[in-house]
């Protein structure tokens, strides 16, 4: 197939994830504070869209708590920097079972498996412009772990999504994620201009190499707003991948916290990273004003 660049794109930073990584860098932010100072300083760096999850401020484990939601949602939208706010939704669907030979009972301890109306609370709470739905069920690459996403579940979140007036970024870590997401915009419940983010080499899910990113590519709709993402040392491979084959980029501390080897990166030293690669590919980024222009959504005001 010839190749398509993209001519204008944008940038999406993931700026803190749910993941370890508060351990393994200082740069990794934590409160909602150091979370919105991290958003903001992407921004200025070239991002369009933040991509946010929210941590315990004193240990950095990753949270659903509202209270830390709606502060970081404040801080982003009163900075003098536009950006577009897209909130994760992907927490509360965590089961972690026993071992091989006692699977049950639970681990109740690091079981999160809540409901759907749960799930989206601080959606419906702070109005952000995107947040993300994965769409699918996953091992990853803990033993025992998996996140949940049956079907029923992906329904009842996106009906509820999109009667809160949120642009739904689909999440698809393998092929059949996208075939189930193809059935929700068939059935209504995700609505135009549709947003997908491949998201590539996450285990155990699509692996990076370039075959299966495509078949990826390939499956996703024509019309649709594609970006794509690797993780660790294929971040920035990535970007350009993505640009070549059509689509928006993402890159930030969720998927990787190395500038180079031994080096340590920030959000923002990521974002110009991309921009630079980006842009001497001959694209043009896109602001936050021209996303929301491209997916039909309405700048919030800060929470009152």
């Amino acid at each position: 197939m010839p190749l398509q660049p993209s001519q204008n794109v944008f940038i999406t930073c993931a700026v803190t994830g749910s993941g370890s990584s508060q351990d393994r860098s200082h740069h990794v932010p934590r409160s909602p504070e150091e979370i919105a100072n991290s958003a903001i300083d992407a921004a200025k760096a070239g991002a369009a869209i933040v991509h946010c999850h929210v941590r315990d401020p004193q240990t950095g484990v990753p949270s659903r708590r509202l209270e830390l939601y709606k502060e970081l949602t404040q801080r982003i939208r009163a900075a003098e920097v536009d950006v577009v706010l897209n909130l994760t939704a992907g927490m509360g669907g965590d089961i972690v079972f026993g071992d091989a030979e006692n699977p049950l009972p639970l681990k109740q301890a690091s079981t999160d498996m809540v409901g759907a109306s749960e799930r989206v609370e601080h959606i419906r709470q702070c109005q952000p412009e995107i947040c993300t739905l994965d769409c699918g069920t996953m091992n990853f690459a803990e033993a025992d772990y998996v996140m949940t996403n049956t079907p029923g579940m992906l329904r009842a979140m996106a009906e509820k999504m999109t009667a809160m007036g949120a642009r739904i970024e689909i999440e698809a870590f393998d092929t059949g994620h996208l075939w189930l997401a193809k059935k929700l915009v068939e059935e209504g419940l995700i609505t135009d201009p549709v947003m997908v983010q491949l998201c590539m080499g996450i285990p155990w899910g699509a692996p990076d190499d370039l075959n299966t990113f495509m078949a990826m590519v390939n499956n996703v709709p024509k019309d649709w707003v594609m970006s794509a993402f690797s993780i660790g040392r294929n971040q920035m491979n990535y970007v350009a991948a993505a640009v070549l084959a059509g689509g928006n980029i993402r890159v930030g501390l969720e998927d990787n916290i190395w500038l180079s080897k031994g080096v340590l990166a920030t959000n923002a030293q990521l974002v110009e990273r991309a921009a630079t690669i980006a842009t001497n590919m001959g694209s043009t980024l896109m602001t936050a004003a021209q996303v929301r222009e491209l997916i039909k959504v309405e700048k919030r005001a800060p929470l009152v």
